[in-house]
């Protein structure tokens, strides 16, 4: 289980470089196997809504399978559980148990820490406390996602609720907003570093318009370097221009340059 600085001893390594599969969610996991290979990437955070649904333990256990036969890491469940919904966390975590996934990935409710009334946080805490109690007894760690419209859309919102769930093995994941502006992003990833697990890493612009991750080396360089005292964690490629498998492959190159501590990315 990866633990966080909350009592927990650190995991000092480098950034692993990995993708998430609803990047190409009308791929079949031997496809997505495949092409992380072919980019050089060395995990993947298996998605819940296709490829590993929750509950299904067979397609878990032989995705899990499949991946690490070729030399990849499961690098987390992204799962589609909300808190605050009140759903049951057991398939989920029985799921990530099968998959062989370490961490499981969750949402921070359905509204902005703005938007979120006490009565709403202190339910969120208290069932972020409890999934991640049922999570420590499996040996699995949990991260929130980094999220728009979610309690963690800020890293002020991100922060609150890391103090207030109180958890070891709680951590959250971190991804630029494109409604605010890079030194707003950067201190926002400074806030919530602490506890940083991973980081979904694409190149958008406004009304979430996609471009070639090449178009952000700069940007992307800054904060890789950071996030560089994170506990632990990946930087997961999701979500390229045009749902290219081509664009992947050079946004995989890209990210692999900025992770040996290039600002630029070449051919």
């Amino acid at each position: 289980m990866l633990k966080s600085e909350n009592g927990y001893e650190k995991k000092e390594k480098a950034w692993i470089p990995g993708m998430t599969s609803v990047t190409f969610r009308e791929k079949t996991p031997g496809e997505i196997i495949a092409l992380t290979k072919k980019a050089g990437l060395l995990g993947i955070e298996w998605g819940g809504d296709i490829h590993v649904p929750p509950g299904d333990t067979v397609t878990a256990r032989e995705v899990g399978r499949m991946t690490r036969e070729e030399g990849i890491s499961v690098l987390s469940y992204g799962s589609y559980y909300h808190l605050g919904r009140g759903e049951p966390a057991e398939s989920v975590l029985e799921t990530a148990l099968e998959l062989g996934a370490p961490n499981v990935r969750l949402w921070a409710g359905d509204f902005s820490p703005e938007a979120a009334d006490e009565t709403y946080w202190r339910k969120v805490v208290s069932d972020l406390r409890e999934f991640c109690r049922k999570a420590e007894a499996m040996g699995l760690s949990v991260s929130t996602e980094y999220h728009r419209g979610t309690l963690t859309e800020t890293g002020k919102g991100a922060l609150r609720l890391m103090k207030e769930a109180g958890c070891g093995n709680l951590f959250t994941y971190w991804q630029p907003n494109p409604d605010i502006t890079h030194e707003e992003n950067l201190r926002e990833l400074s806030q919530v570093s602490p506890y940083l697990s991973s980081i979904h890493v694409f190149r958008w612009k406004g009304a979430n318009v996609r471009y070639p991750l090449e178009d952000g080396a700069g940007e992307w360089s800054e904060y890789i370097r950071s996030s560089s005292k994170a506990p632990w964690g990946a930087c997961i490629l999701e979500f390229v221009k045009d749902d290219s498998p081509e664009q992947f492959l050079q946004d995989a190159r890209c990210l692999l340059q900025l992770l040996q501590g290039r600002k630029t990315c070449q051919e």
